[in-house]
């Protein structure tokens, strides 16, 4: 067997990703998302979109994704290997000059489907065999319209805040006790509680989404119960931050945060509104489905 030719495509040979034949059972193909060039009125730039050759047959295809304004990926959310082609796909990453998170889309259930299971396996053994490792499985939420306006509890009074220092300031609160695992993975990390706070106002900030939307939630009496972050990031209306300060907790307020924001993105006339928590984080979990917001997928994240 020959050794594969690995490298970055161009807009001239954009072709050749979609010469790898997939049954589209997971990732974005399998919800309906198409590859294709930011010059072909896509989302993806050939040079941050590399394949795998084996005699002149693409067997092994990865694409990393950014925003309009970003200069370098922000994430892997593309890959795909052959059958029996999973160290190709493999090298493919470990040879890749970007390290960013990848993100495999799923259907809800996917363990229960045996075919989706074993599509999902060949991709997530690939990408550990690369040095990857599991960093945490999230539920993704969908809220229209036809589910229905959650009723406003009217337990919390909120306002905007401007002041990018006050907002840091309930992060790092928010952050000091969280059961996210990307904020949990920051917080261990190098830069501690500080890090794991400026990277969701940096977040915030990269959303295109108004500043003027963020808001903090206190209790009637003044106390500072926590912060919801109603946003627009390059898909759509989202539910940017819903985060509520440890002294504030076991009140249930993670759903007058998420009532908040649904309520608003909808005032400014979303037509669907995307959320999304880690599987573990049963509270929250709990919030999205009472406030009518459905689970249309899961993800599956590896760094």
């Amino acid at each position: 067997m020959t050794v594969p030719v690995i490298r970055s495509l161009t807009q001239g040979d954009a072709h050749l990703f979609a010469s790898l034949r997939d049954p589209g059972l997971v990732g974005r193909a399998a919800f309906g998302h198409r590859w294709a060039t930011v010059a072909d009125g896509g989302e993806y730039r050939p040079e941050w979109t590399r394949v795998a050759l084996r005699d002149g047959v693409v067997v092994a295809r990865a694409a990393w994704w950014g925003g309009p304004e970003d200069t370098e990926p922000v994430i892997l959310n593309w890959f795909d290997v052959a059958e029996g082609e999973g160290a190709a796909g493999a090298e493919l990453l470990r040879t890749a000059p970007w390290s960013v998170e990848y993100e495999l889309i799923v259907p809800p259930g996917w363990r229960d489907l045996p075919a989706v299971r074993a599509a999902a396996g060949a991709r997530i053994a690939a990408a550990e065999a690369a040095g990857m490792k599991p960093l945490v499985e999230r539920y993704r939420y969908e809220w229209t319209p036809a589910d229905g306006l959650p009723e406003r509890p009217g337990r919390l009074v909120f306002r905007e805040e401007p002041d990018d220092a006050v907002i840091l300031d309930v992060l790092r609160r928010v952050h000091s006790r969280t059961l996210d695992a990307h904020a949990l993975r920051a917080v261990e990390g190098p830069g501690g509680l500080e890090r794991a706070a400026q990277e969701e106002l940096d977040f915030f900030h990269w959303c295109p989404s108004p500043r003027s939307w963020w808001q903090l939630a206190h209790t009637p009496d003044g106390a500072l119960a926590g912060i919801h972050v109603p946003a627009r990031n390059p898909g759509g209306p989202c539910i940017g931050f819903i985060g509520v300060v440890p002294e504030a907790r076991g009140h249930g307020y993670g759903y007058d945060l998420l009532v908040e924001s649904t309520l608003f993105l909808a005032g400014e006339g979303a037509t669907s509104v995307a959320g999304s928590t880690d599987v573990g984080n049963v509270p929250m979990a709990a919030a999205f489905a009472r406030a009518g917001h459905r689970v249309i997928q899961e993800r599956v994240h590896l760094r």
